[in-house]
């Protein structure tokens, strides 16, 4: 009997990295795959797992070769990741956004249907889709209609959509997981990681002054590792045809995680705010009702808010250090 074969799309971003670190600790006898548009990058946090996975060079928008990959892998699972995901860059440079994530998503559905083989699929998706939603309509639940309020937005709702397509019309065992905020130190354009760096730098003598842009966005947050168990668990789970909201329960502002972090710090930190980090439409409303997922599986977080921003900020402290000791 043949291990499980685990493929994982997007291997050199965050989310990606993360997921399989814990599939190399939940599930050791599964053959795992990380696959990367040019390999595993110099920096990656799996070059240190580099001889417990085989690296799938292949970009998703080369068809042919997505499929011959495919056909020569087999796979039983496939987390796909792989997408460009930033929403400022989106507003920047909608096109690239919405070609890359919008055309890797299609070739990876229409080469899994060409093939007639049928690999559990988890869409990693997120609550961007939602948009910006009316206080009556928080908790957010699964049935929410979609807004999308950037062109990243944009993208991952097509991607949404192309799942219940491939489902309905071809059977391909598609879950969607839509991911709330969470604490992620390897993505430093996420919120709560630019506050961290910066205070490293800061720490550090590097930079002067904290720069913000919005601070009234109100949220819940989950720690990167909690996040990784809910993807194993909707994986495993949860049903074709399926969407799952997912994230954590405790509500903060982003100037809460701000104010909590400042008081983890050990210099004075002066903050500033910085207009270019204020988006055109920003999404301020992003609470979940994870209800449909926790009974599923009975999942419950093991990481409290602040457990989760400290844990960050270690991080962050530890990145600068390199970053500071390689110059």
């Amino acid at each position: 009997l043949r291990a499980m074969r685990i493929v994982v799309t997007g291997a050199n971003g965050s989310g990606g990295s993360y997921l399989i670190e814990h599939l190399l600790s939940q599930t050791p006898e599964a053959s795992l795959f990380a696959w990367t548009r040019a390999g595993l990058s110099e920096n990656s946090p799996l070059m240190r797992h580099r001889s417990r996975l085989e690296v799938l060079s292949c970009d998703l928008l080369d068809y042919p070769k997505t499929k011959a990959t495919l056909s020569h892998i087999r796979p039983d699972q496939i987390y796909h990741f792989a997408s460009d995901a930033d929403v400022g860059l989106s507003f920047r440079q909608p096109l690239r956004v919405l070609d890359n994530n919008i055309r890797s998503t299609s070739a990876l559905f229409e080469a899994v249907r060409e093939l007639g083989i049928s690999p559990r699929i988890l869409l990693c998706s997120t609550s961007e889709v939602y948009g910006q939603v009316s206080p009556s309509e928080v908790p957010i639940r699964e049935s929410n209609p979609l807004r999308p309020a950037s062109p990243y937005a944009v993208s991952k709702t097509t991607q949404d959509l192309l799942a219940g397509v491939y489902f309905n019309a071809y059977k391909v065992p598609i879950v969607v997981s839509r991911m709330f905020s969470y604490i992620n130190p390897r993505r430093p354009n996420l919120f709560a990681t630019a506050f961290a760096l910066q205070i490293a730098r800061i720490e550090n003598g590097l930079q002067s002054v904290l720069f913000h842009g919005n601070l009234e966005s109100t949220r819940t947050l989950i720690d990167i590792r909690d996040a990784m168990q809910c993807y194993s668990l909707c994986m495993n789970h949860g049903a074709p045809g399926e969407v799952y909201n997912l994230g954590g329960s405790e509500v903060v502002r982003v100037g809460d995680v701000l104010e909590r972090l400042i008081t983890l710090a050990n210099v004075q930190i002066n903050c500033q705010i910085d207009p270019q980090l204020l988006r055109p439409t920003d999404v301020t409303l992003q609470i979940p009702d994870t209800t449909k997922f926790r009974q599923l599986t009975g999942w419950s977080p093991q990481y409290s808010a602040l457990e989760s921003v400290e844990n960050l900020l270690n991080q962050c402290r530890d990145e600068v250090r390199r970053q500071a000791a390689s110059q």
